[in-house]
This record gives C-alpha cells, sequence and structure tokens, in this order.
C-alpha cells in the first residue's frame, strides 16, 4: 500500500492502493509506519505522492458504510493521528500531487510544508459536506490553517473541486508542473529545503505549525465525541450510502 524509494537525501513515498488510493485503517497504519521510519532514518525530506490518475480519493467510504459504529470508533482517532503526523513531522514534507486530490485526500495534500500539483485533468477539493460527513478536528483545522480565507469558507460549504490551474489561484497549490516533470521537481524542492540545517528547519515548522497545532488540539478535545456520533449517526450513514450510489456506484 505505500511504497518508498530514496533519491539522495530525500525518502518518496508513494500511496499505492487500488486506483484511488482510498484511506483505511490498514492504509493509514502502513502510511504512519512508513512516515515515522523516514522521521529516524538519514533521509533529510520527504516527498509524499500517488499512483496513476489519483493522489487520494479520501476515504474508504464503503469500509465507512460497511463497518458502521465499531468501524468508525477505530478509523476516525487514526485518520486524525496520521494527519498530525504529516503536520509535525520535522523534516520538510513536499506533496507531489499526480492527480485527484479528494476530501481526506486532499487534506493530506495541505498538510504538507509545499505543494506541487500536476498539469491535467485532476480534481481538488473539499468534498466532505457533500458527503455529508463533519470534518474531524485535524483535518477542518489543516484547511483553514492552509487555504486563503477568502476561499475557506465557499470551498468547504459548496464542497466545490478545482482543476489545478484553479488550485494555484485559490492557494491550494504552490506550483504547477508537467506530468512527466513532477517528481523530479518534487524532490528538488525537497533538496532545496534539506539543505537548511535541520534543526533550523524544524524549529520553523514548529514554530508556523504551532497555532494549527494548538487549535486542532483545542477542537479535537472538545468535539471528537461528537464528531465521531454525527458520523455513525443513521442520517449520515444514510447520505454516505447515497453518495457512494451516486457517484462511485455509477463508475
Amino acid at each position: 500500500m505505500i511504497e518508498r524509494e530514496d533519491r539522495g537525501s530525500v525518502a518518496v513515498l508513494r500511496m499505492a492502493r487500488g486506483k484511488g488510493n482510498s484511506v483505511n485503517i490498514d492504509f493509514l497504519e502502513a502510511m504512519m509506519a512508513a512516515v515515522a521510519d523516514i522521521e529516524v532514518s538519514p533521509a533529510r525530506a520527504m516527498v509524499v505522492t500517488g499512483q496513476g490518475r489519483n493522489f487520494s480519493a479520501g476515504v474508504d467510504l464503503a469500509a465507512v458504510s460497511e463497518g458502521g459504529r465499531a468501524y468508525l470508533e477505530r478509523f476516525l482517532p487514526v485518520l486524525s493521528r496520521a494527519f498530525k503526523q504529516i503536520v509535525t513531522f520535522p523534516k520538510p514534507v513536499v506533496a507531489a500531487v499526480n492527480g485527484h486530490a479528494i476530501a481526506g485526500g486532499c487534506i493530506n495534500m495541505l498538510a504538507a510544508d509545499y505543494r506541487l500539483v500536476a498539469l491535467g485533468d485532476a480534481r481538488i477539493g473539499l468534498t466532505e459536506l457533500l458527503v455529508g460527513v463533519p470534518f474531524p478536528a485535524w483535518a477542518f483545522e489543516i484547511a483553514r490553517a492552509t487555504i486563503p480565507p477568502q476561499h475557506f469558507a465557499s470551498l468547504c460549504y459548496t464542497g466545490r473541486t478545482l482543476t489545478p490551474t484553479e488550485a494555484l489561484a485559490h492557494g491550494l497549490a504552490d506550483e504547477l508542473v508537467e506530468q512527466d516533470q513532477l517528481l523530479d521537481r518534487a524532490c528538488a524542492v525537497a533538496e532545496q529545503f534539506a539543505a537548511v540545517p535541520a534543526e533550523t528547519f524544524a524549529l520553523t515548522k514548529r514554530h508556523w505549525r504551532q497555532p494549527l497545532v494548538e487549535a486542532a488540539e483545542r477542537r479535537a478535545a472538545a468535539d471528537d465525541q461528537r464528531i465521531v456520533a454525527v458520523w455513525c449517526s443513521d442520517e449520515t450513514q444514510g447520505h454516505i450510502r447515497q453518495f457512494i450510489s451516486n457517484t462511485i456506484g455509477r463508475k
């Protein structure tokens, strides 16, 4: 599910789960283990990318629908820990967004320190409300800290997805790259960041991320139980099933 390639001082993690790189518990645990290994390895930076036409399609909604409350009570805390791990990772993280980055996949992209998006027909956006689920605390705070304020509310409320060019204009991407140059460019950016003394970068990132981390921890303490309850409610589960039928089920 997670493939690693070392390019000089840069570790490249490729998400490789099915066609959409959708996220379930096993995937998250594999991802967190790989990231933890990189943190203690000689690698000085990390690039995260996907496979095929997808960076990540977000949460595996079929697993959520089939697993019910028991699954969600395990899954949502793991999802939050995975987001926190990327946000607080002390080394540079560059997202090489090779294709669609939807909902949780978009959050994973936004959690990186620098985001390169391949030119093409990919769609990028926060579709949580269209699915019918509330944002987990860490996901919400990552999006709020990253997306410019003038675009944040409208993208969250509408679930609108953006082309790569629109993602750059709305502040979700830092740079657009031709698909065949994406990984090389991402590694070059990561090498540039890795040239900064490690402790200097880590402290700067910690200071930059501190408001996000504090806000997410406060919100998680106050709202996590309610968020789980809403995801598990009959109304939300019905909305998820309808979304699957209207989108995934038609493909």
